[in-house]
């Protein structure tokens, strides 16, 4: 390939393998900087994998459960919470709290309700 038509064969030589090295160091910085980023992606694509599925005991390091685990756990405890807001048959918070609002009313009558008789008949 001739790059300048007469000119000194030496510096056709440097122009020919400057070009050649600046390409090549042009293709591997984009390699580089793609061998990053995917490395990057890959980490973050692990981490987001272990956090999904949770990961066993290590020595010194106890199990952590992954996510399908952890709602399970929250539906379990959202049933025993939703349990005690409903009424039933008295075993629950909210029969407790309904009770002591009709024990309450009974001691303290509100001033605009007509008097109720109290439990020890008084």
């Amino acid at each position: 390939m001739i790059l300048a038509e007469g000119g000194p064969p030496a510096v056709e030589a440097v122009l020919l393998w400057g070009g050649a090295i600046t390409v090549i160091a042009g293709v591997g910085a984009m390699l580089w900087r793609l061998g990053r980023g995917l490395a990057a992606t890959w980490a973050r694509l692990d981490q987001f994998m272990e956090d999904w599925y949770g990961e066993g005991p290590r020595p010194g390091v106890p199990a952590r459960p992954g996510v399908l685990e952890r709602i399970s756990g929250i539906e379990s405890w959202m049933r025993r919470v939703e349990h005690e807001l409903h009424p039933n048959a008295g075993s629950s918070l909210r029969d407790a709290v309904d009770q002591a609002n009709h024990r309450l009313a009974h001691l303290c009558p509100d001033p605009g309700e007509p008097d109720r008789p109290r439990p020890d008949g008084n």
